[in-house]
């Protein structure tokens, strides 16, 4: 079998650690262990239940409790239509190993993670891009999705809100996405890593797996609670479909540990308080971020959404990975070139990471602009 390099996971493996000013971040500045003890006010008993927990594989499809808290993220869910994983991008593999079978076609949004293309690809299906457009504010063009759909459709790949642009799909696109996905009798398979990360406040996006019969989301702990460095995630659908999951899963992973088990219900069960603390981060960040677009000529966006990223473009004959390339080698700051979605003229930035290194980071493509200008 065969599959594509994945462009972001490359670049950032290869240039991460040089970086000074890491502004390609996509995580909310990450929790310390410290931290999200403090936050759960509890600190005493968390720490001797963790001291007392006995280091076996623990449950193997994850702790009721768990399960619990996850399922009250959607509607109508309940443990046994939740599966917990090592991270999303886990959850997001076995969900496309348990749905993709050679021959099947599938249509994927474009931009968005790679795995949701390049895995599809990997064990033998026909992948169409359905690309997403600045005019069109980065969402799906549902005519174009119901014209590619006419050849068949098993399966159809989105990001909701988009890695990289930002963008968001409110209830009612989903829901006519969904009825495509219904009419076709297809899948469909929704990367909500950045879900309830929204700008405005107020606005709520159901989740696919709630919008649709047919429909799978897969969820993390790294982005929307600041907690990367525990590799948990989940997925939610239909309880056969989790079944079925389930059993494959065998094949790769036994359990996710009952460490991780125990922190993982601490940030949930303290999620209104992470919540607050992180959604305040990428305010205050995306408003840095549109004063300084607003005061470059030469850098351009459509302004995110939601989530944590956003999709610059920017007037200047360089390609993208040269002008990441220089910018880190002159000025320490690091930026994600578009090169790594097949898209030039782009560059992804991450706002979340700390309103010090986003500033910094600014400055100094500022001054980089200012002197390849001079």
């Amino acid at each position: 079998m065969k599959i594509r390099p994945f462009g972001v996971e490359e670049w950032m493996n290869r240039w991460e650690t040089l970086a000074v000013n890491n502004i390609a971040e996509t995580c909310v500045d990450s929790l310390t262990l410290y931290e999200l003890l403090e936050i759960s006010g509890d600190t005493e008993r968390i720490m001797a239940d963790l001291l007392g927990t006995r280091l076996t594989y623990g449950d193997i499809t994850g702790s009721r409790k768990l399960r619990d808290l996850i399922a009250s993220l959607y509607e109508g869910r309940d443990p046994d239509s939740i599966l917990i994983m090592n991270g999303g991008s886990a959850a997001n593999f076995l969900a496309l190993f348990t749905l993709v079978n050679p021959g099947d076609r599938v249509i994927s949004v474009w931009p968005t993670y790679q795995q949701m293309t390049s895995i599809p690809e990997a064990f033998g299906a026909i992948v169409d891009l359905l690309p997403l457009r600045p005019e069109n504010s980065w969402l799906p063009d549902l005519e174009e999705l119901r014209e590619m759909a006419l050849g068949g459709v098993d399966l159809i790949c989105i990001n909701n809100p988009n890695n990289p642009t930002g963008s968001l799909m409110e209830n009612s696109l989903l829901e006519e996405i969904a009825e495509i996905a219904r009419k076709h009798g297809a899948w469909v398979l929704c990367d909500e890593a950045y879900r309830g990360l929204v700008h405005e406040p107020g606005v709520f996006v159901a989740s696919m797996s709630d919008v649709y019969e047919k429909g799978v989301s897969t969820g993390s702990f790294s982005k929307v609670f600041s907690l990367a460095g525990l590799r948990s995630g989940w997925m939610a659908g239909p309880r056969e479909f989790i079944a079925e999951a389930f059993s494959r899963r065998d094949y790769t992973t036994i359990s996710c540990g009952p460490l991780i088990d125990t922190l993982a219900v601490v940030a949930l069960e303290n999620r209104e308080r992470i919540m607050e603390r992180n959604l305040r981060i990428i305010r205050d960040g995306v408003a840095i971020l549109e004063k300084w677009v607003d005061s470059e000529k030469q850098i351009n966006w459509v302004k995110p959404r939601a989530g944590t990223t956003a999709f610059l473009g920017y007037d200047l004959d360089i390609p993208s990975d040269e002008l990441c390339i220089d910018l880190l080698g002159t000025t320490g700051t690091f930026l994600l070139p578009g090169k790594c979605f097949g898209i030039e003229k782009r560059l992804r930035i991450g706002y979340a990471y700390g309103t010090e290194t986003l500033k910094k980071g600014l400055e100094s493509v500022s001054e980089w602009l200012k002197n390849r200008n001079a």
